[in-house]
Order: C-alpha cells, then structure tokens, then sequence
C-alpha cells in the first residue's frame, strides 16, 4: 500500500507520466524476465523502455522523481 501510495503521488505530479502495475502472479515469466525477485519492486524506464531506475522495497516520492527526471 505504501508503495502504491508513492507511485500514485508521483503520477498525480508528472502529467503524461505511465503507470503499471503488474501482478507477479499473474504475469510471473514477465517478472522473471524483467528480474523482479520480491515485491514490491519499483522500476522507471525511458521512452525506449531501457531501465533508469529500480527499488526493491518502498521507494521514497523523491527517489520516483528523481529516476523520473532521468527517464526524459
């Protein structure tokens, strides 16, 4: 809940920002492919879809707008 707390804040400051949330049950070869090992896991990418940013754990807003600075 805290996570999604910060990625919601985050999304609400950034117009235009993307947000997804995938459920590692569900989509567990996608999250094995992307490296997600434990939950919650954070991960910002750029436009061409190349990592900026991961927290394993609650990131913290100015961790999200941080790595979401970097990804424009």
């Amino acid at each position: 809940m805290a996570t999604r707390a910060v990625v919601a804040e985050a999304g609400r400051l950034i117009p235009g920002a993307q947000v997804v949330e995938k459920d590692v049950v569900r989509d567990e070869a996608e999250a094995a492919a992307a490296g997600i090992r434990s939950t919650p896991t954070v991960v910002v990418t750029d436009a061409s879809g190349a990592e900026v940013f991961r927290a394993e754990g609650v990131p913290t807003l100015n961790q999200v707008l941080a790595a979401a600075a970097k990804a424009v």
